[in-house]
């Protein structure tokens, strides 16, 4: 009889059992030589985040999946923040065409740093605290850009400064020489709350290529898509 961590293994075992044998013939034959995914997306790390399975994404090799925490584009290389690897990698060696940086309601990561900003000790470990503090000066550009409602609840004054995030790291990206000018880069906030419409689970458009109004963003695109634009700063 298993139990405790075995029973985690066990159910991995499982579960991969049954995506085996749920592939059909030939799934990876056009890219067991080599990727050429039409996008890289930047999510933040969390569970509750389905990086593939929010664009329906039935092929392998489709999208490049990096994740960190706060779904941050940047590392920092001796006090320089830099384009991370994960997002440059796919663009110049893979041919891929379009990043989207993708940030969701609820964000822990926004917590933390908000919290920090606001007095708060960084959370620890370490190997958090880095990225917690890597993101607190956009929170607090942020909170005094005028976008924000400081006076709101803490839970709306979250999620308007996870919009601001990604804003700020689609900027980051526009305004990098190690992103090529023909490389579009999209904001969205993925939503499981409830807070932009009644969709749960709907990727809200919230940048399109450094455009932020709602409704300039709707113009260009088919009228069926509308629904999934919007924005808590605009």
């Amino acid at each position: 009889m298993t139990g405790g961590s075995d029973e985690i293994l066990l159910a991995l075992l499982a579960g991969n059992a049954d995506h085996v044998a749920e592939l059909p013939a030939g799934y990876f034959e056009d890219v067991r030589e080599e990727q050429h995914p039409d996008v890289v997306t930047i999510c933040c790390s969390d569970s509750r985040v389905p990086q593939e399975r929010m664009w329906h994404t039935e092929r392998p090799g489709s999208v490049f999946t990096p994740s960190n925490i706060g779904n941050q584009v940047w590392d920092d290389h001796e006090g320089e923040r830099i384009v991370d690897g994960s997002l440059l990698y796919p663009i110049h060696y893979t041919g891929t065409e379009a990043v989207a940086v993708v940030g969701h309601t609820g964000c822990g990561a926004v917590t933390a740093a908000y919290q920090v900003a606001t007095g708060a000790e960084p959370p620890g470990p370490l190997g958090v605290t880095k990225w917690v503090e890597l993101l607190v000066p956009v929170i607090e550009a942020g909170l005094e850009s005028g976008l924000v409602d400081r006076d709101a609840d803490e839970e709306t004054v979250i999620n308007q400064l996870v919009e601001y995030n990604v804003d700020h790291q689609a900027q980051f990206l526009r305004e990098s020489e190690d992103v090529p000018d023909d490389v579009p880069v999209y904001g969205f906030v993925y939503d499981f709350h409830g807070v932009y419409g009644e969709d749960a689970g709907r990727a809200y458009l919230v940048n399109h290529d450094g455009v932020t109004e709602p409704s300039a963003i709707a113009e260009g695109l088919p009228t069926e898509y509308e629904p999934a634009v919007s924005s808590l700063l605009y």
